[in-house]
């Protein structure tokens, strides 16, 4: 292998994967919910924020809807 490399010949490109980068978000979250990410989290090895974004892409893939039943104000 050489010990350096010319790379003023090389051409830039888009990353194609750029579409499918994360997004940072901000969210607000029950303690109870990401007690539960993170003790999953620990027992597999995963990141608990990996693992709530597998489990969202799972919703997403499954079409799953929450049905909420709003108690009608007086």
């Amino acid at each position: 292998m050489k010990t350096e490399y010319d790379l003023s010949k090389m051409s830039s490109r888009k990353n194609p994967y750029a579409s499918k980068l994360k997004k940072p978000v901000t969210m607000r979250l029950s303690e109870d919910v990401i007690a539960y990410f993170k003790g999953m989290a620990d027992e597999s090895g995963v990141p608990y924020q990996s693992l709530i974004n597998l489990y969202l892409r799972d919703c997403v893939a499954q079409h799953r809807k929450l049905s909420i039943d709003w108690p009608s104000q007086p």
